[in-house]
């Protein structure tokens, strides 16, 4: 792709770089043409994802620098100017860098009819705010379809892909209201917890644009999906505070605010947030990046302390996991925040760098979250033995099994590489082509089980 054949900015913007390269070659020895060549790539690549070519440009050089001393020199060196041209690439409201303000306007647009989305059915029926089985079986399709569409359109996916999505996202939205579930049954609380998984899958499918099939793609949106989350929470966090001082000083003139902050103001901005931190994210793409990997390498050691006194505790004292319902759950989510960390720290880390200490703790987290579930595995198996099958106990049986099978192989990888035996691309490979199995998974959860268990 000539990444500049239409962007004069760009060129300048090279030919500056290739000249730092050039006056620091005789210390860092390296391949001029060959790293250019790299760094075009990643900027075609960024393009590709919406990115305008300045815009990508600084992403791009910013990414390289955990790739080779020289880049990473240039992006310290220039660390400033960098910085101010991303914020006024990103805020430029006329539009002129590929649409930035275009952008925030059609996100901030779709984060608004989320937002009223959300009050949309109480408006026919009353008793709907106060029903939290309809909000809970319904909560994704009042924001993840905004999303989508943002994506769809920012991506220009194609008539065909956009009408997949669509007819998922009915599918979904069909199957989970017209079920004639049990009220507070088993398989209605599962199908609310693994719907937004299926559906997520969805938003990555349009976040990838075209290059869902390729592990680049699919490992940008392991990306995005880590660092949305950083962004959502920074602004809940922010509109709590606020939320805090709306009350108090309504108070102090005899007015009570919180009915309006219970009903208006925290659904509707949590379903707006979701669309202003994904801009934000998409925006600010080279700057967020620091931020995830110094809170992977934060809490990577405190959950692998975690996991090792647990395994120590049930080795010492002999002692079996509870089966119970909020049990399983609670480890369930465990498991996953340790495959999350995983998955980002796959996601964060330069594929060329040697091994280090921290890929040792990160082996050694997988081997712990490995063992603790095998150890759930058996107490669930066993639960199954002596009591039968319920839709929980199969449901945790099958989560944990994905899980295992992921932790498993994973640490086959990650050992060929800390033994010399194997390339990191191979863990990459593996962990993004396995991001379909969660959404399966979760998919029969929410489509068979029901049935199969009688809707109890």
């Amino acid at each position: 792709m000539q990444t500049g054949q239409h962007a004069p900015e760009l060129e300048q913007q090279i030919s500056q770089w290739r000249s730092y390269a050039m006056r620091r070659q005789a210390i860092h020895r390296v391949d001029i043409a060959e790293l250019e060549d790299h760094l075009r790539e990643q900027v075609a690549g960024l393009v590709e994802t919406g990115l305008s070519h300045e815009e990508a440009f600084l992403v791009a050089v910013k990414r390289m620098g955990a790739l080779d001393e020289l880049s990473r020199e240039f992006a310290r060196e220039h660390s400033e100017r960098l910085w101010k041209q991303l914020v006024v690439a990103s805020a430029d409201p006329s539009g002129a860098t590929h649409g930035s303000g275009r952008d925030a306007l059609v996100a901030w647009g779709l984060g608004i009819l989320a937002g009223v989305a959300i009050k949309v059915p109480s408006l026919f029926a009353q008793d709907l705010d106060q029903d939290g089985v309809f909000y809970a079986r319904n909560l994704g399709f009042f924001v993840l379809p905004f999303l989508t569409l943002y994506f769809t359109w920012k991506r220009q996916l194609a008539p065909g892909t956009a009408g997949m999505l669509l007819a998922g996202f009915v599918v979904a939205a069909l199957v989970v209201n017209l079920f004639p579930f049990i009220s507070g049954g088993s398989t209605e609380l599962l199908a609310v917890m693994h719907l937004p998984i299926a559906l997520w899958l969805l938003v990555g499918i349009a976040y990838a644009g075209g290059r869902w099939d390729q592990v680049a793609g699919r490992m940008d949106f392991v990306r995005f999906s880590g660092e949305l989350f950083i962004y959502f929470v920074l602004i809940a966090l922010g509109g709590g505070v606020l939320s805090a001082f709306m009350v108090m000083i309504f108070q102090s003139i005899g007015l009570d605010a919180e009915p309006f902050f219970q009903n208006w103001l925290l659904p509707c901005g949590a379903m707006g947030a979701v669309l202003v931190a994904s801009w934000l994210v998409e925006a600010k793409q080279s700057v967020i990046e620091n931020m995830a990997p110094v809170l992977t390498r934060l809490f990577t050691p405190l959950f692998t302390a975690v996991l090792v006194v647990f395994l120590a505790t049930v080795l010492l004292t002999n002692r079996g996991i509870l089966v119970d319902r909020e049990v399983l759950i609670a480890f369930d989510l465990l498991l996953a925040l340790v495959l999350g960390l995983l998955l980002y720290s796959v996601s964060a880390r330069d594929p060329q760098a040697p091994p280090g200490f921290f890929d040792w703790l990160l082996v050694v987290l997988v081997l712990c979250a490995l063992l603790s579930d095998a150890v759930a595995l058996w107490a669930i198996a066993r639960r199954i033995n002596e009591f039968g099958f319920t839709p929980n106990r199969v449901a945790a049986f099958g989560e944990n099994v994905v899980l295992l099978l992921n932790l498993s192989w994973s640490a086959v990888l990650y050992g060929r590489f800390l033994r010399g035996r194997g390339t990191f691309a191979a863990l990459e490979r593996w962990q993004t082509n396995y991001l379909p199995v969660y959404a399966a998974w979760a998919a029969i959860v929410v489509l068979v089980f029901p049935p199969l268990f009688g809707y109890s």
